[in-house]
């Protein structure tokens, strides 16, 4: 059993991730801000039940505090409509970009992309330059667009394209690089 939430407010300058997994009578939660160094605990507990009991704790805890449930790995169909939620996004916030309007209903879209898309932002989130320009806005759709081919997912390694029905891609792993075009 594992979860992986974040919160994030980029006004509040917050980008956080918390994750909970259980493994017979431990329970290991990790957390920090997304693409910087975590902090971890593990939890031996007396009993499988009670690992698990004390997790559902800790997650609806975290869910009442506003995380949102999401994902440090993108896998297999599941994620084929977030991957598509996230070029709808990235498409409400262009015109935004473009224009230099960054009025609530972009913070929106921003807030709930990088729900979907957790990205490292550094200390200090700016949300009017997490994207700077509309070719930022495309490079980021692109790649997105390249996890969708056929309805499977993609990975495109700097060497040559792999095509694999169900591949998965770490999202802790991926170079910011990867997500932004700097």
């Amino acid at each position: 059993m594992e979860t992986y939430l974040v919160f994030v407010d980029t006004v509040r300058n917050s980008n956080k991730f918390w994750s909970a997994k259980v493994e017979d009578t431990q329970l290991t939660v990790e957390w920090g801000r997304v693409g910087y160094n975590s902090q971890t605990k593990v939890h031996s507990l007396a009993s499988n039940q009670k690992a698990n009991f004390k997790y559902y704790q800790l997650v609806a805890d975290k869910k009442a505090k506003g995380y949102q449930e999401s994902q440090s790995q993108i896998d297999g169909n599941r994620n084929i409509s977030e991957i598509r939620r996230a070029i709808q996004l990235l498409n409400i916030m262009r015109p935004c970009i473009a224009v230099k309007n960054f009025h609530e209903g972009y913070i929106a879209a921003l807030n709930e992309y990088l729900q979907i898309v957790p990205t490292p932002l550094g200390m200090q989130i700016d949300p009017c330059r997490v994207y700077r320009t509309v070719e930022d806005v495309d490079h980021q759709r692109e790649l997105l667009n390249s996890l969708l081919v056929n309805d499977s997912v993609v990975v495109q390694p700097t060497t040559a394209a792999v095509k694999a029905e169900i591949t998965t891609v770490s999202l802790k792993t991926i170079s910011k690089s990867f997500w932004r075009h700097l």
